[in-house]
């Protein structure tokens, strides 16, 4: 067994191999950019090395000197991680020169993988199903109306370097197809360097099941069940699940023997995924193999009871595998979560920053664990106080849960995302429970196209209502008289005898958008046990009555308690919308800034006229932090709506803000090279 390895990788996934290692009894050699010299991964390595400044191209991509640092510090292997140099054919096979394990498939297999044409040729010659297409390159769009016709619309024309959506178009007829061919060979130069693009069946409805395999040195391999990752936005991955709500046995038994057939075709070493589109009536077609360790592998780690990090580095070892596929377990139902920085409710743009407050859910279970046992898991790279950079992906952590079927799992996952406290930078989380609590996902009756048909105009708070409202308002109520209860014992401290009777009746101001306010007459009475209160939202389609009992101390993000007798978790923020008395309620990804009032200031509150934002639609702001790469306007330059005014990039992508409407440019307020906060001015318009 190997006495130290390298990780060439950061964050999240860097965090993964460490822990395991550990628990090995391996050393760790952590590489990190100057944006990560502060990271969690690096704190946890037991060596550390600087490899250049934050721009993936000058750090993490560097595989020279990966290897120079491997060499330097003793290591006897590399771990790649995912993403970075984990698929680069060329890495391995210069680490495997210099007599360095490469803690992965060998460089012959992530070579014919991860050509897409190559790839579907292999898996053909293996007997694995294969979706109905044209596997070599298209030279003309002409071409490719001719191919798509022959195959039969609808179509799907794709880079054969591609991945994560790019270089990919859908035709339905002559016309997309020509002008998609013409997109995809562009888009695949400019994000891979190959601009060769081939097309095949697009099937409709399709769900993507992926299935895990793991083979050995001495030609073992077998399959760890399957994994459900349809529900997707823009390609990627959003939620992951293990098993597929959807295929049958006989299915699941196919898919992973083909599976195996593939792995074995190419002689595959390691831990690797072999990705399958599957029709509504559960025939299957391969789409693709990742030769490296998937972003959702804990979802089968928890079925499963293995460890897929420690198994790769015990094959890399040279080990043989101590199970066989007779062996392995299939318990339990475990789903994750992608918790990115980035904020739903403006189109999911980037948000990087720091993280002010950062506190995931209580874990029963750790990563690197070999368990099957039911709870909560956390796997991130980041600490409260961290910071989100700019430079790469925006996932700040996993959120994984164990539990006895699909509905405890979901159950288990929604009260996770309900105690997960992220402040600082806007997460997905409640976009991510607005999709849990949708009952087309909870019926299991969902496919890749799913997001994109439920939210086409986007995702709103709209999208997120409260199964019961009234409990948010009395739940702001509760908490308000908790405060209040704490601010009378401290005056009785100094005043003696000159406390105020405390109140029962009070007013719930909700604070709606551009002064759209609800009112809400409530009645507290103390509590039966504990602290809390018995609530009454008189509304007019009938009282609603509330037994609170709440676990809060001052400072706290989470309220924990019961419910009528349920218990439940929700978020407290105070001091929102710019008043340091209004409550903020955060509970199933619906959001209730409210204040608590008295009768009388209730009265006086409705009068008070709504003050309007100032007009800022001569301006154009930053949607997002981000870098300015380009500004593409000047001082009293005339532009007509839709001409490109400047470029942003965050976290691997380039936005392009574009003019809304014609004008001319009074001035340009930022320069190329600044760094941008959310809704600084770009340029004004006269």
């Amino acid at each position: 067994m190997f006495t130290k390895i390298l990780i060439a990788n950061r964050g999240e996934i860097a965090c993964r191999v460490i822990t395991t290692a550990k628990r090995m009894g391996i050393a760790t050699v952590a590489v990190y950019s100057d944006a990560d010299k502060n990271a969690r991964f690096v704190q946890l390595a037991d060596e550390a090395v600087r490899l250049g400044p934050p721009p993936s191209r000058e750090s993490y991509l560097l595989a020279d000197k990966i290897i120079e640092i491997c060499k330097a510090t003793g290591a006897e292997a590399v771990h790649p991680g995912y993403g970075f140099l984990s698929e680069n054919a060329g890495f391995a096979k210069k680490v495997e020169e210099q007599g360095i394990v490469f803690i992965g498939p060998k460089h012959g297999a992530i070579a014919a993988m991860g050509d897409k044409i190559a790839s579907k040729k292999l898996a053909g010659e293996a007997r694995v199903s294969t979706i109905p297409g044209h596997n070599a390159a298209i030279d003309s769009p002409e071409h490719a109306v001719e191919i798509a016709k022959g195959i039969g619309y609808p179509v799907m024309i794709k880079a054969s370097a591609g991945g994560g959506g790019k270089g990919l178009r859908v035709a339905f007829n002559d016309q997309e197809a020509f002008e998609g061919f013409a997109s995809c060979k562009h888009e695949a130069l400019s994000a891979f360097g190959d601009d060769r693009v081939f097309i095949e069946k697009f099937v409709e409805q399709p769900r993507h099941i992926e299935i895990q395999v793991l083979g050995d040195a001495f030609g073992n391999v077998v399959y760890l069940n399957e994994r459900e990752c349809s529900i997707q936005r823009r390609h990627q991955k959003v939620i992951e699940e293990a098993p597929s709500p959807f295929i049958s046995d006989a299915t699941r038994q196919a898919m992973g023997e083909q599976a195996v057939q593939l792995a074995k075709a190419v002689g595959y070493q390691s831990a690797g995924t072999v990705e399958f589109v599957v029709g509504k009536d559960q025939d299957f077609y391969f789409l693709e193999m990742n030769t490296r360790l998937q972003v959702e592998h804990p979802v089968t780690e928890l079925i499963t009871g293995l460890d897929l990090v420690e198994q790769m580095i015990r094959v890399a070892a040279g080990e043989k595998l101590a199970f066989t596929q007779a062996d392995v377990k299939r318990e339990g139902w475990a789903i994750e979560c992608r918790i990115n920085a980035e904020d739903p409710f403006r189109n999911f743009l980037p948000s990087t920053g720091r993280l002010v407050r950062f506190v995931p859910p209580a874990q029963d279970l750790q990563q690197g664990q070999a368990t099957t046992a039911l709870g909560v898991r956390v796997d991130t790279g980041v600490v409260d106080g961290g910071e989100i950079p700019m430079y790469y992906d925006s996932m700040i952590a996993k959120l994984i849960v164990h539990g006895r079927d699909r509905a405890d799992a979901i159950a288990r996952m929604r009260e996770a995302l309900n105690g997960f406290v992220i402040r600082g930078v806007q997460s997905n989380i409640p976009f991510q429970a607005a999709l849990l609590a949708h009952p087309k996902f909870q019926a299991g009756d969902f496919n890749t196209g799913f997001i994109a048909e439920q939210y086409a105009h986007g995702f709103s708070a709209a999208d997120v209502p409260h199964a019961d409202p009234s409990f948010l308002v009395a739940l702001a109520a509760c908490l308000h008289k908790f405060y209040r209860n704490r601010a009378r014992s401290l005056q009785g401290q100094f005043w003696e005898g000159k406390q105020r009777p405390p109140r029962r009746d009070f007013v719930v101001c909700t604070l709606g958008h551009a002064g759209d306010n609800h009112y809400a007459n409530v009645t507290l009475e103390e509590g039966a046990v504990g602290p809390g209160a018995r609530v009454t939202v008189h509304a007019p389609g009938g009282d609603r009555a509330y037994d609170l009992q709440i676990k809060h101390h001052l400072g706290d993000a989470r309220v924990e308690g019961l419910c009528n007798g349920h218990a439940f978790t929700a978020q407290l923020e105070r001091g929102r919308a710019r008043n340091p008395l209004v409550i903020r309620v955060i509970h199933n990804g619906t959001q209730l800034d409210a204040l608590v009032m008295q009768p009388r200031t209730a009265e006086l509150h409705r009068l008070m006229p709504y003050k309007a934002p100032p007009d800022m639609s001569k301006f154009v702001l930053s949607p997002m932090p981000g870098l300015l790469v380009q500004v593409a306007v000047q001082p009293g330059q005339e532009v007509k709506a839709g001409e490109r005014v400047a470029v942003i990039e965050a976290m691997k992508m380039e936005n392009v803000l574009f003019a809304s409407a014609d004008g001319v440019v009074k001035e340009v307020k930022a320069r190329q090279g600044d760094s941008l906060a959310v809704d600084q001015a770009i340029v004004e318009f006269e």
